[in-house]
């Protein structure tokens, strides 16, 4: 394998302004929009019928490696599906973003209406140092966490 790095992770939402505003209040940044169809070959690429979509590349640059999200509406076909229930399902559970001030984001994010799953909780695994992390929700329930690792 010659593996370099993460390219995007895709999140699908039901309302693609709704959701860009609460990434944008994340930090990410408008980095382009998704064509909203393409070839039938880039939709068999990615095993589905010919479609329509409503989406953007969202840019997280603060971190030391910018993050990519695709963020998209899918418009036809469309599956109006709520995600996941828990964390316990197969297939990807959640993302987490770190922190370098996890009480002032908790703070930025419950004044925006964000709710938490719980209070944060801290962990300490082998001689590393103590991580901080909180979980909470998008608004189409798609689970995020919060994640301060200390020094």
């Amino acid at each position: 394998m010659t593996l370099t790095g993460l390219v995007h992770v895709n999140v699908n939402c039901s309302n693609f302004e709704r959701s860009k505003a609460f990434y944008e209040l994340l930090g990410f940044e408008h980095l382009l929009d998704v064509p909203p169809t393409n070839t039938a070959e880039v939709a068999a690429a990615v095993g589905m019928p010919p479609y329509r979509v409503n989406g953007a590349l969202l840019i997280l640059r603060t971190g030391p490696v910018p993050f990519v999200l695709d963020l998209l509406e899918w418009q036809e076909p469309s599956d109006p599906s709520p995600p996941y229930p828990h964390l316990y399902h197969l297939g990807i559970a959640r993302i987490a973003l770190s922190t370098d001030d996890l009480a002032g984001d908790m703070a930025r994010l419950q004044a925006a209406g964000v709710e938490f799953l719980s209070e944060p909780a801290s962990v300490t695994l082998d001689n590393s140092p103590t991580t901080t992390f909180v979980c909470f929700r998008d608004p189409d329930g798609t689970i995020l966490e919060l994640v301060h690792s200390g020094s």
